[in-house]
């Protein structure tokens, strides 16, 4: 195996998933085709990832009630996904006057600095920078 190539992160609405992480996070829009589900509903095929990274998120538009409960949920109220960025002050500077929610000040850790924040839909990400002590 070579690398871990999508996750799949649950939200209500494709464009309003697209402002928060093309607009607000910066991540690059890699494909946005029509497709269907497999009962042969509309959707789309929307893949977005941080401009250096590998891995990308599949904005996967909830499809039924069980999916529309788990939106926001996804991680149990744990941090699930992990944001490292090289200049963390910028970023959660920019975040901030974006109207990103924090739930979480900013602190430093043995791996970094670090600040929980919310997506568009409530999920906990971490935002991780280099330990500003070094």
């Amino acid at each position: 195996m070579s690398h871990l190539e999508l996750v799949a992160l649950l939200v209500r609405d494709y464009d309003a998933a697209l402002r928060f992480f093309v607009d607000v996070l910066q991540f690059e829009l890699v494909e946005d085709t029509p497709s269907l589900t497999n009962e042969g509903r509309p959707k789309r095929w929307v893949v977005v990832r941080p401009d250096v990274g590998q891995t990308g998120i599949l904005l996967a538009r909830a499809d039924g009630e069980q999916q529309i409960r788990s939106v926001g949920h996804q991680f149990a109220g744990r941090v699930g996904m992990f944001l490292r960025v090289d200049d963390f002050d910028a970023a959660y500077q920019r975040m901030v006057a974006a109207g990103v929610q924090f739930v979480s000040s900013p602190r430093d850790e043995p791996y970094g600095r670090l600040a929980v924040f919310l997506d568009l839909e409530g999920n906990r990400w971490d935002l991780l920078g280099p330990d500003s002590r070094r």
